[in-house]
């Protein structure tokens, strides 16, 4: 089967990317190994990123730059005014509290928040304040950074692009790449991992948006897996008596820590917790890290009482192209060889600025006439990835918040 693109990964990136170019008139496929958006993108917490976190330290950093105008691209894109077409897709939340210690550093960032950005904390009156926020002493506003439901997201697309998505067997026997030099490939010969059907595919281009995934498929296509790096997560749930919240605590030039809120299976509230804790967590186990990050919580919004709350946490690699010293990148990143297309796109709001960069390599070749859909609509689709807070098998734990008792110290007389 002719086709314009191949992509393979079903994450926010590959599913944007496949609804930009089907809109573009290409006749394209997406393939993905295990399920829509498993790793990244239902790892996320779904904040619609408008540059404040970039910004802290007081002035307009590239990341800032490249990032403030995704808020508004999405908000588009969620009322249906914009492609693609997110009428269906869960917003958690409209908008993200910002609150903060007293430290003077975390006034200076707060300060340095607002400057260039398109989307800017705006304080909230002592009045207005929810109850959450009752013991906090620092200053509270609100940022209008959407809060999406991953896997929302993704059932969304998914459903308007159903024939076009494969579930594919990503082993030696299921997948293998034809090519006249690296990074050149002519065909594509997929072995269905339920019928044990052949489906053959010969594309003008070859995109891929896996994530972590990408680093194999590189090699599978004779590129080097050297380019991508991994930056290790290590984040927090807890769920119980809590209320919802969406939010950042600013500490310095740092999000001390990030919360945002759902309900699971059993209809009980889960808060996912990022920030700076997750990034610390990465040198601690399960049951270290649930300790630290409930006496941070505990620090940050002393009104709450976590006495019923049970923690859990899992760990995730933030899959980019590599840069020096293993920082994060400032923006998308697209690596093009041959007739391959590598992108990653650091943040899931840039998602539709790494679409708009991969399709640009495309163009629709293809004939209407021989666009033949029927071996698609016969194969195996990918499920919806589940949330880990969900998983029948995961383990939770309480942490016990009762103050530290400390032996005195006993000298020799």
């Amino acid at each position: 089967m002719h086709v314009d693109a191949v992509i393979f990964g079903g994450g926010v990136a590959g599913l944007w990317t496949l609804d930009r170019l089907v809109r573009q008139g290409c006749h394209a496929v997406l393939l993905e190994s295990r399920a829509l958006g498993f790793g990244q993108t239902v790892a996320s917490q779904g904040i619609i990123h408008g540059g404040m976190k970039y910004s802290l330290h007081g002035w307009l950093s590239k990341s800032a730059q490249h990032i403030r105008k995704m808020p508004e691209i999405w908000q588009q894109a969620l009322l249906g005014r914009t492609a693609p077409n997110l009428t269906n897709t869960r917003l958690r939340s409209p908008a993200c509290y910002l609150w903060q210690t007293e430290s003077l550093a975390s006034m200076a960032g707060m300060l340095g928040a607002r400057i260039g950005l398109q989307v800017t904390p705006e304080p909230v009156p002592d009045d207005d304040r929810p109850a959450v926020f009752a013991q906090v002493t620092g200053s509270l506003s609100r940022l209008p950074e959407q809060v999406i439901d991953p896997a929302s997201f993704l059932t969304d697309l998914a459903a308007q692009h159903r024939d076009r998505l494969l579930l594919i067997d990503p082993s030696d026997d299921g997948l293998r790449f034809e090519l006249t030099s690296p990074g050149e490939v002519i065909r594509i010969h997929l072995t269905c991992p339920e019928t044990g059907k052949t489906l053959s595919l010969k594309p003008e281009q070859v995109l891929l948006t896996a994530g972590a995934g990408n680093a194999r498929l590189r090699k599978l296509v004779g590129l080097s897996a050297d380019v991508m790096q991994r930056r290790p997560l290590h984040m927090v749930l807890a769920r119980g008596d809590l209320p919802e919240l969406h939010g950042h605590c600013i500490d310095g030039l740092k999000t001390r820590v990030t919360v945002t809120s759902t309900v699971d299976n059993d209809n009980r509230m889960v808060w996912q917790i990022g920030g700076q804790v997750a990034e610390d967590g990465v040198r601690m186990t399960p049951q270290q890290l649930t300790d630290h990050a409930a006496r941070e919580l505990q620090a940050v919004l002393p009104q709450l009482d976590f006495t019923n709350v049970e923690w859990s946490s899992y760990t995730i690699d933030r899959a980019e192209a590599q840069t020096e010293g293993n920082t994060r990148p400032e923006t998308i990143q697209v690596l093009c060889a041959g007739n391959v297309t590598t992108g990653w796109p650091t943040k899931l709001a840039l998602a539709p600025l790494l679409a708009e960069e991969m399709a640009a390599r495309v163009q629709p070749i293809v004939a209407e006439a021989n666009r033949i859909m029927q071996p698609l609509i016969a194969w195996p689709k990918p499920p919806v990835a589940e949330y880990a807070w969900n998983e029948t098998e995961r383990a939770w734990w309480p942490v016990d918040l009762a103050p530290r008792q400390f032996a005195p110290q006993r000298r020799a007389a």
